[in-house]
């Protein structure tokens, strides 16, 4: 077991310093294009697989970084650069954990290089789970999918929305009812092969702020696909759903279910993105600061300016670590005692929206104009308290977790 340790190795050093060269050098010449027009940036994408930072191999090594900092390191260092472009180039590691958190090794080895493709071919996947009406309340989702016995398929009914890459990625991956009955213990999820009759997308959303990222309704329509599509396979379904009923029914311990185990293996993650974001828009500001001349002198000389610079320096390296410990407990196997890792996405979640706030009103009238990044940062930080969990969500989470009371 790793022990934890805030000294990044060697071979760590050498990949941030790589990924924060592609971000200065690619990335950000590019963020403003991208956003304007509200395009996956496919070069960007591309240029990401041809050096090797999108590719299955590149963020197998950081998922199976012993100490667990490999893939909170990365996600800082390409949203330092831009979130939108770069949610574009990390959006199919969602699909690709849910196939990781819950398929077989033949169905990982099978479908997550499909999601990534080549330099020369460029995929991605897409993790569709919320719906118009089952957004954080998961148990309200609506997408059916029903056993054909006599063809050994399953048939998809429904919508899904909010999905990253929905309806232009290669494979999705569909988080559906099975049980009804069961609520959220119910869940299953479902791979949807490329070019399935059924599958199209449906809305594609026009959006605050991760502009350059694909955000799009999924629409299912008897949508057919092989019994070997069910992730973790039938008997493995058939028995945990067995197990969820008897627990129903004699008030035993909850069963996790596919979608949120999914979650909870990216919170960390996603706080790890928060945090570049909001250290991106603190090193505009401190620049700034120290440049910009009012009344005779650098307004960073002024307490008003400058203590604000110390506390949001102060909260982004807090964030920081909260990740980078639930990272690593997640990785070296610790369980989330105190939800850990629900504490990790809420504070650096609400730390970018504070920091990016906090850099417009340094810059003054120049942060409120797309002249400088701040302004679409901030854009960018409101969505890291919205999607993968809210914040009201991951507070309830940790309450719950802390209380063991089922506080609503």
């Amino acid at each position: 077991m790793a022990e934890f340790t805030l000294d990044l190795n060697d071979d760590q050093k050498q990949v941030r310093d790589w990924l924060h060269g592609f971000a200065a050098d690619v990335i950000r010449p590019a963020a403003s294009e991208w956003d304007e027009r509200e395009e996956t940036p496919w070069p960007v994408i591309q240029e990401a697989a041809k050096v090797g930072i999108y590719s299955l191999d590149f963020y197998a090594q950081q998922f199976f970084d012993p100490t667990g900092l490999g893939i909170p390191m990365a996600m800082e260092e390409l949203f330092w650069g831009d979130a939108g472009i770069a949610l574009s180039i990390v959006g199919t590691g969602l699909a690709a954990v849910g196939v990781l958190a819950n398929g077989t090794e033949e169905q990982i080895g099978t479908w997550i290089p499909q999601m990534y493709g080549d330099a020369n071919d460029v995929k991605v996947a897409a993790f569709c789970s919320s719906e118009p009406d089952a957004g954080s309340d998961v148990a309200a989702m609506r997408t059916r999918a029903v056993y054909d016995e006599a063809k050994d398929e399953w048939v998809l009914n429904g919508t899904k929305t909010w999905a990253t890459n929905g309806g232009i990625a290669n494979v999705h991956v569909v988080v559906a009812v099975v049980d009804a009955g069961l609520g959220s213990k119910g869940h299953a999820s479902f791979i949807v092969p490329p070019d399935t009759p059924g599958l199209s997308q449906g809305q594609k959303f026009k959006k605050h702020g991760i502009r350059a990222s694909h955000t799009a309704e999924v629409v299912l329509e008897d949508v057919r696909v092989p019994g070997h599509c069910l992730l973790g396979g039938k008997d493995k379904l058939d028995e945990r759903l067995a197990r969820a009923r008897e627990r129903a029914k004699s008030g035993g311990e909850r069963v996790k279910n596919a979608a949120m185990a999914t979650f909870e293996a990216s919170r960390p993650a996603v706080g790890a993105m928060a945090v570049g974001t909001a250290r991106a828009a603190y090193e505009v500001a401190l620049d700034y600061a120290k440049t910009r001349s009012q009344f005779g002198r650098p307004i960073i000389d002024n307490q008003g300016i400058a203590f604000q610079l110390a506390d949001m320096r102060t909260q982004i390296d807090a964030a920081r670590l909260l990740v980078w410990r639930a990272s690593w407990m997640a990785t070296t196997g610790k369980p989330f005692t105190s939800a850990e890792g629900s504490m990790s996405k809420l504070y650096a979640s609400e730390t970018a929206k504070k920091v990016t706030a906090q850099a417009i009103q340094i810059l003054g009238g120049n942060g409120f104009t797309r002249e400088y990044p701040v302004e679409r940062m901030h854009r960018d930080a409101a969505i890291y308290t919205i999607f993968e969990g809210t914040s009201e969500i991951q507070r309830l989470v940790i309450a719950r977790t802390l209380s063991g009371m089922p506080i609503r």
